[in-house]
């Protein structure tokens, strides 16, 4: 029986769920910091207002939403994606973007989007949490204390 919703089938296979999340492990096993991956079939469109949804916005909301902004050292990192409407964003905690800076997130955007048109939102995931994980590693090493604070599995909604 499937894990995820029907729509999602579409875009991932039920191993391809299974790989992005063993690649979370993987980045994380480097860093002391916290991946996350979520889906949505599209970006919540906002009736009462009349304006475009706006992907970094719904970002922010889900990354609040899933306690990404509770980690000790406010060092969580979340990869949104909105898999129908063909965006996504990665937002940073507070504590990450002044250590990361700008030039890391576009090239984490770069990888993502050559990917995404080419059609293979698995490997655009899998090499968006390799390059956190190696940035990330940088700047956020693991400690041999390190617990991981936030799931590793792709959350849906």
């Amino acid at each position: 029986m499937a894990k995820h919703p029907s729509w999602t089938r579409q875009f991932l296979s039920e191993a391809d769920f299974d790989a992005v999340t063993r690649a979370i492990k993987t980045a994380e096993s480097r860093t002391s910091a916290e991946i996350r991956v979520h889906l949505e079939r599209r970006v919540p469109r906002r009736l009462l207002l009349g304006r475009a949804p706006d992907v970094m916005t719904r970002a922010r909301h889900v990354f609040r939403r899933l306690g990404m902004h509770k980690t000790a050292e406010r060092h969580g990192v979340l990869i949104y994606l909105a898999l129908e409407d063909r965006r996504f964003a990665v937002v940073g905690d507070d504590g990450i973007h002044g250590r990361v800076g700008d030039p890391h997130w576009h090239r984490v955007r770069d990888l993502m989007v050559d990917k995404l048109r080419a059609n293979a939102p698995r490997e655009a995931i899998e090499r968006g949490v390799e390059e956190l994980g190696r940035a990330l590693a940088e700047h956020y090493p693991r400690r041999p204390d390190d617990k991981n604070e936030l799931s590793d599995e792709v959350s849906v909604s």
